[in-house]
């Protein structure tokens, strides 16, 4: 999970792209994880997937460095705080 995985996977069929879903499902999750008093998650995206990168940093994400996986793919990491206030 430290390296691509992540702790927060969420997949928006294309029709239903572009309405807000997946930067919902991504607020509620770290709402969750705050919860559970996680400190930092790990969020990651195919390198092209733009629009997924945007969600990720507009929740705070911030980048960390790419990762090829066995087959070859470029992922990007992100890491975004929950730490208690």
């Amino acid at each position: 999970m430290r390296t691509i995985g992540g702790h927060i996977g969420y997949g928006i069929r294309p029709s239903e792209r572009n309405k807000g879903y997946a930067s919902y499902l991504l607020k509620e999750a770290l709402i969750k994880c705050k919860e559970l008093h996680m400190g930092q998650v790990l969020v990651t995206c195919d390198e092209d997937n733009i629009g997924s990168a945007k969600v990720i940093l507009n929740n705070g994400g911030v980048e960390d460095d790419l990762f090829i996986t066995e087959e070859g793919q470029l992922k990007k990491r992100f890491w975004i705080s929950v730490k208690s206030s």
